[in-house]
Parts: structure tokens; sequence; C-alpha cells
């Protein structure tokens, strides 16, 4: 049980800014710290759960709804992947060579590009979530959304090559059990496209699926000829492209069902 919390511990240190306890990072906890990812995704769903039904019942107009809903998971995860998305928005942008794309991503300063896609980032995830209707159903399907996603990239990390010289991305699919921890991230993924479907509708299981596919083919594309395979940056910049374009599928179902 203790290394069952520990592992727990290690990937919310790792991948948040919830606090928890400190553990030593050994390759006992993190074998499996990988499949422990997932449950990041279940907290932010919660605290979307939460702020929606303080803002119903303090009656706050939707513009103040959305702005929290908005910022939530940059808070709760400390914008970690926001950073990939942002490091790895400049080094597409330079059009140059793979190594020249992994220097970029080294660089810890902020470039034009990255600025503004962040902008237009947050610009569009904060129209989708004012336009959404926090229904049970919709903000159950959002929370699935934030676990599916978190579940994808671990699989992917485990599953595809990973770049020279991306220290952080190899120290935790080297210290994985790549083979379980794949089958287990496996049975989470299709166990989050059952959920949408009986949480949500089949409009929602099929519009998810249907961003899912080309969102994982871009991604696989991308690292492998562009960067020479995935390293931390990318795979925050998959995991905020999935978020994105998840709640952006479970707005159109909802508006879909809602038309029927």
């Amino acid at each position: 049980m203790k290394w069952l919390l520990e592992t727990a511990a290690v990937a919310f240190a790792m991948f948040s800014a919830v606090p928890v306890p400190q553990f030593e990072w050994n390759q006992k906890n993190m074998r499996y710290t990988l499949c422990a990812f997932p449950l990041v995704g279940a907290v932010i769903g919660l605290a979307w759960w939460g702020w929606a039904a303080a803002a119903s019942y303090l009656a706050l107009p939707a513009i103040l709804r959305g702005a929290v809903l908005c910022v939530l998971p940059a808070v709760l995860t400390g914008g970690i992947h926001l950073d990939g998305y942002a490091d790895v928005s400049d080094a597409l942008a330079s059009h140059a060579s793979p190594e020249r794309k992994q220097e970029i991503l080294r660089d810890p300063h902020i470039g034009a590009f990255a600025a503004i896609r962040l902008c237009v980032y947050f610009v569009a995830y904060f129209a989708l979530c004012c336009a959404a209707e926090p229904t049970a159903a919709f903000l159950r399907c959002a929370g699935i959304g934030f676990v599916l996603s978190r579940a994808m990239s671990g699989l992917l990390l485990t599953a595809l090559p990973i770049a020279e010289g991306s220290s952080l991305a190899r120290t935790f699919a080297s210290a994985a059990d790549k083979r379980r921890v794949g089958r287990i991230l496996a049975a989470v993924i299709l166990a989050c496209f059952a959920g949408l479907y009986l949480c949500g509708s089949w409009q929602t299981l099929l519009a998810a699926a249907l961003v899912t596919a080309p969102v994982v083919w871009y991604y696989r594309r991308t690292a492998q000829r562009q960067f020479g395979g995935i390293s931390g940056d990318l795979a925050g910049w998959f995991l905020v492209k999935m978020e994105f374009w998840l709640l952006a599928a479970m707005l159109l179902a909802q508006v879909g069902v809602s038309a029927i």
C-alpha cells in the first residue's frame, strides 16, 4: 500500500501543483507513475464540478464561471504542460532542423510565437468554457476528458521513440514497466470512452473519438519528423491540444443533442 501512495505522490509532485507528501524518487515508486498520471485529471474534473456548482449556487454570470473554469487546469498543474506547449510552438515556428528545434526546446526563454499561440489558446479555451452549459452530464464528460488526455499522453510516452537529449521523458519512460503500464493505460482509455457514452451520449463518444485520432496522428508525425522523437515538452504540447479538442468535441455534442 505504501508504494501505491508513493507512486501517486510522485505523479502529483511531477505533473501538478497540488501539495503532496514528498518522497525520494526511486525505481519502485516510478515504475507505475504514469498509471497515476490520469488521477491528476480526475482532480481537475472534480475542481471543475465544484466551481460550476458554486457558480450556479451564487448565480454568477457565465463569463465569470467560464473564466475560472479556463484557468483551473493551469492553476492545478502549475502550467507544466503549457510550458511544453509554448516551447514546441517556438520550435515549430522556427522551421529549423530537428537538432535546432531540440535546442529551442531547451532554451528557457519564451519567444514571440509562443506568446502569440498561448494568447490564442487561452482566448479559444475561454470561449469554449463560457459557451458550454454546465449540466451534470457535461461536467462528468469534461472530467473524463481530463483523465483521457493524460492516459493517452502516458500511453504514447511508453510507445513512441524518445528523442535524443530528452532527459525528463526518458527518465519516466525508462523507469516504467512499459508493457504493464501500457496495458493499464489502454484499459483506462477504453474505460474513459465507455464513460463518455454512459455519462453523455453516443454523440459525445463519437465526437471525442473523431478528434482523438487526428490529434494522436499529428503528434506522432510531428514528433518523429520534426524532433526525432518525443520529449517532455512535446508530451505537454500534445496534452494541451488533447484537452482543448476534447472540450470542443463535448461542446459540439452538447449543441447537437440540444438541437435534436
